[in-house]
């Protein structure tokens, strides 16, 4: 097949992928800084997962991981979510279990809030955000995304919000305590964050 003839094809498909390599920004080159987690709380991944109750209204959950331990300190649900949320919801979980060093987050509003920077500024956490388009900057979440959703959000229906805080509450425990995680030895999370085993702090 010859070049005119793809194109008429590409145009009659009403196809628009673009051909040109899009410039790159400086924030967008591929960051050499990058250390991997040597303990618990040196890095922290964060995203937020969609769902809703059986009544169709809609879920935001903010999901965190611990990338060096893969335990996670909260899953939290809400309706809706600010930065000043994001906020809370960190220092309520930080004061259980201690500040992380770094925190991986995207670029959604809630992550780049003056809420957040602030918090982060005074607390001494850095916030390392992905590059626009490139979730596998973010990976540990995304990993830790999709268990969730495979194991917890498609196995459960949500009566209310108070409903799906304990379903997912004893979704993340049981992640934490009991299941095994191949990437760290096939022992629960608490293990590697605590060696003497004692119970995640229920959130």
């Amino acid at each position: 097949m010859n070049l005119k003839k793809v194109y008429r094809l590409y145009r009659e498909l009403g196809l628009q992928l673009r051909n040109k390599t899009p410039k790159r920004r400086v924030k967008a080159k591929l960051r050499e800084d990058r250390a991997p987690a040597n303990r618990p709380n040196d890095v922290w991944a964060m995203d937020f997962v969609h769902d809703q109750l059986a009544t169709g209204r809609k879920l935001r959950i903010l999901t965190v991981v611990d990338t060096f331990s893969r335990l996670s300190p909260v899953i939290d649900p809400r309706f809706s979510y600010r930065g000043e949320d994001v906020v809370a919801t960190l220092e309520q979980a930080c004061r259980k279990i201690g500040y992380p060093k770094t925190i991986r987050v995207d670029n959604g509003s809630e992550f780049i809030s003056r809420d957040m920077d602030l918090w982060a500024y005074q607390r001494g956490v850095t916030l390392d955000f992905s590059r626009p388009g490139k979730p596998t900057d973010n990976a540990f979440i995304e990993a830790f995304n999709s268990k969730l959703r495979s194991e917890c959000l498609n196995a459960h229906w949500f009566l209310n919000l108070q409903d799906a805080c304990e379903k997912l509450e004893a979704w993340r425990r049981h992640y934490n305590e009991e299941r095994p995680h191949s990437a760290i030895g096939n022992i629960p999370p608490i293990m590697l964050a605590n060696s003497a085993g004692e119970t995640s702090p229920r959130f």
